[in-house]
């Protein structure tokens, strides 16, 4: 063999090899590669903080050192040949180990963040403002006298329905009977005065859900909005069901009608800051405009809460010829329904008897 033939024979030998390890080192960073994008093994969810502004690069890096991926640098190639990571949002994200790159990317892009937990907040139907202030200080840690001074502002509110509260000096709390009952969940620092608002809002949305004709009926009836809620409040601490509202509602009216005093216990309850269990003479007494044992027509403002079953009921009552009314304590939650004051006396009757026996 000539000295010739032996070079190309080594160069050739050499070429091989050389083509045996670029062969190697390709199939072997390829399986590196392949290994590095499958999903890490499946653990527990990883809650990761992307700060506004972070690379991709340093979005990487996180997503490692959470065990959520393999390698960063190989998912920030990744990213690069996918022209992907200048839509990655910053958040809070909660996402758990085992999902595939593309699960990561997709959550990155659309910023499907954790939501931050609220507190819910649920102000039960017939709440007053002030039962309404005591249960935001048990929840929210705060002082319910900033609630009670926030709901005598006249200014701040952007519900429609603030511009009905009238100046009317009478009213124990400005706000009685304006904030909705219903489930409310707020971020833990939420503004006391937004607090209001929304249970406000919650109220405009409530009446624009009523039947087209509902102020119409209203002012038929010589009521303003502030008057048709006083009446709901009413309902509300006197009914306990829907079938009943009505019906109650057209009692009321039937007194406002006829100028007699309306007596109903609840607007005497509403001037203790806590209800009594028995109310006597001497409570009934109490000089109060608030009294309907003592003052004609409506209270200067509801009592508390209304739902909108007796905001319906309110607007649209039934008409009958009772005047009198007296729940049945037979455990039904149930009323007797008189014409007469004699009539209402023996039911008055009936109702002690079915008290005595439901005792036994």
């Amino acid at each position: 063999m000539t000295a010739t033939s032996k070079v190309k024979k080594t160069v050739w030998t050499l070429v091989i090899l050389l083509i045996l390890i670029i062969l190697a080192i390709v199939t072997g960073l390829g399986l590196y590669v392949k290994q590095a994008m499958k999903p890490m093994p499946a653990s527990s969810p990883k809650t990761l903080v992307i700060a506004p502004g972070t690379s991709p690069s340093k979005i990487a890096e996180l997503l490692e050192r959470e065990g959520l991926i393999h390698n960063a640098q190989v998912f920030t190639y990744y990213l690069k040949y996918k022209q992907q990571g200048s839509r990655f949002q910053a958040g809070s994200y909660e996402m758990a180990p085992g999902i595939p790159l593309e699960a990561i990317i997709d959550t990155l892009n659309n910023g499907l963040i954790i939501k931050e937990q609220g507190i819910k907040l649920t102000v039960p139907e017939g709440y007053t403002v002030r039962q309404i202030a005591e249960k935001v200080s048990q929840q929210f840690g705060m002082d319910a006298n900033v609630f009670l001074q926030a709901a005598e502002q006249r200014e701040g509110f952007k519900a429609r329905i603030f511009a009905e509260v009238p100046e009317q000096p009478q009213l124990r709390n400005r706000l009685e009977g304006y904030l909705f009952p219903e489930t409310y969940e707020w971020n833990k620092d939420i503004k006391v005065e937004d607090m209001l608002d929304n249970m406000m809002l919650e109220l405009d949305k409530k009446l624009a859900s009523l039947p087209e004709d509902w102020q119409q009926k209203m002012l038929e009836r010589g009521q303003n909005l502030h008057q048709m809620l006083t009446v709901a409040s009413l309902i509300e601490r006197e009914a306990i069901l829907d079938e009943e509202r009505p019906l109650i509602s057209g009692i009321i009216q039937n007194r406002l009608k006829i100028n007699m005093m309306l007596q109903i216990d609840a607007t005497v309850q509403y001037l203790f800051d806590k209800p009594k269990d028995r109310l006597f003479e001497k409570d009934l007494q109490v000089d109060s405009p608030y009294n309907t044992y003592n003052h004609k027509g409506l209270p200067p403002g509801p009592i508390a809460s209304p739902s909108l079953a007796s905001i319906k009921a309110a607007i649209f009552p039934v008409e009958s010829p009772y005047l009198y009314y007296v729940t049945k304590k037979d455990g039904t939650k149930a009323h007797y329904f008189a014409e007469t004051y004699a009539q209402h006396q023996n039911n008055i009757s009936l109702s002690k008897k079915n008290e005595s026996a439901l005792a036994k």
